[in-house]
């Protein structure tokens, strides 16, 4: 992506709209590469020490296929691949930073789940942890409560079996790039404008 010369602004005050259709024209060939950086990120959850049966990327390999073996549409199935990769940088808050990366191509539903499914894991090993396991009742009143549950129940919390015949991720990245679409329609303009630049 050479873009010379540089701009000469250093301000966005002093902009002008031709410096926007420059820097739009540079954001339009920098994100057809989203997917190739999201792999890469993928590509760190496959840690070699892990307590778990199996590591974090096998995990979402096996949530996905689960996802794809019930026939779920291929936004879940690709929620279901991403819902941990806020791992590698949110520890603390990867639901909803995975929740972020993939709202501009989802529905309000899948955007949810993902958002909320470390509440609703919570559930199974909470009380272990001196918690409460019924944390995830706080969203009864959603319309997404049970689509979340299942999700968490059928998709994630059981997808820890090192037997459990698992696709590669080779058989995901053309659901991925389907769902990714290089420009997302439902989102305005403006909009878009305004949360790449903010």
């Amino acid at each position: 992506m050479g873009h010379e010369p540089k701009a000469s602004w250093k301000s966005f005050e002093q902009t002008t709209a031709a410096d926007w259709d420059a820097v739009m024209e540079y954001e339009h060939e920098f994100n057809a590469g989203l997917i190739e950086r999201l792999l890469a990120q993928f590509e760190m959850l496959d840690e070699a020490e892990t307590p778990y049966p199996i590591n974090r990327y096998q995990h979402s390999l096996q949530s996905a296929t689960r996802a794809y073996q019930d026939g779920a549409d291929e936004e879940l199935v690709v929620a279901a691949l991403l819902h941990d990769i806020g791992d590698v940088v949110a520890p603390y808050n990867h639901g909803e930073v995975a929740a972020a990366i993939l709202k501009p191509y989802v529905s309000e539903k899948t955007y949810w789940i993902v958002k909320h499914h470390c509440v609703f894991q919570g559930y199974y090993y909470n009380h272990h942890l001196g918690g409460d396991r019924n944390a995830r009742d706080k969203y009864r009143d959603s319309p997404f409560f049970e689509d979340c549950r299942y999700f968490c129940h059928h998709y994630d919390q059981n997808a820890f079996d090192p037997e459990y015949p698992t696709k590669p991720l080779e058989f995901f990245i053309p659901m991925l790039r389907r769902v990714f679409r290089a420009d997302p329609g439902h989102l305005e303009l403006a909009e878009t404008a305004d949360e790449k630049v903010a």
